[in-house]
């Protein structure tokens, strides 16, 4: 896949060079976003990094899953990440998600990123809906959901296990009429 190229930010696939820059990212948003999201802890490895990679990249590959990095328009700084994943070919929609490194929240990093990527699967992947289901309580990802164009659906019950639990959790949709562009 070829990077997106949006304003400010460019959104592409990771690379090996990236794993340090990766696992400070992750290491630094333990607070902000660790509790929302189960595979962040605070000593997130290289090891673990060097997986993700292998794991996002073979996807991208296979058209299993677009997991990609947020980085800054030259390609260079870390952001964040962003991907649309959990697939369902059979009713052409999935799930998007996101997370920005903490240095780098409130700038409106994570609404571009994820409006941009929706747009490519609407236009790229034609799809029909996209899904995004966000931890009840994380109001953050739930803001960015209503920036984009989602609608607000439900509060589900039990629909995220996360550290362990089973939790509610905020489910909106975009369909390519709602979506905004970047």
């Amino acid at each position: 896949m070829e990077p997106l190229l949006i304003n400010d930010l460019c959104l592409r696939p990771y690379k090996v060079s990236d794993v340090q820059a990766f696992v400070a990212a992750v290491r630094e948003s333990h607070a902000t976003v660790g509790r929302w999201m189960s595979w962040y802890r605070a000593g997130y490895s290289r090891v673990e990094a060097e997986a993700w990679f292998t794991q996002a990249n073979q996807g991208l590959q296979d058209n299993a899953n677009y997991e990609l990095g947020i980085f800054t328009s030259d390609g260079a700084t870390l952001l964040g990440g962003v991907g649309l994943n959990q697939f369902n070919r059979a009713h052409n929609f999935c799930n998007l998600g996101y997370w920005v490194r903490a240095s780098k929240q409130g700038q409106g990093i994570a609404t571009r990123a994820s409006g941009a990527l929706a747009d490519y699967g609407f236009r790229e992947l034609q799809l029909a809906r996209i899904e995004i289901v966000a931890a009840q309580g994380n109001l953050p990802s739930q803001r960015v959901a209503q920036k984009i164009g989602a609608a607000f659906e439900c509060m589900a019950r039990n629909r995220l296990v996360l550290h362990g639990q089973s939790i509610a959790a905020a489910v909106y949709s975009v369909i390519p009429e709602r979506s905004i562009k970047p």
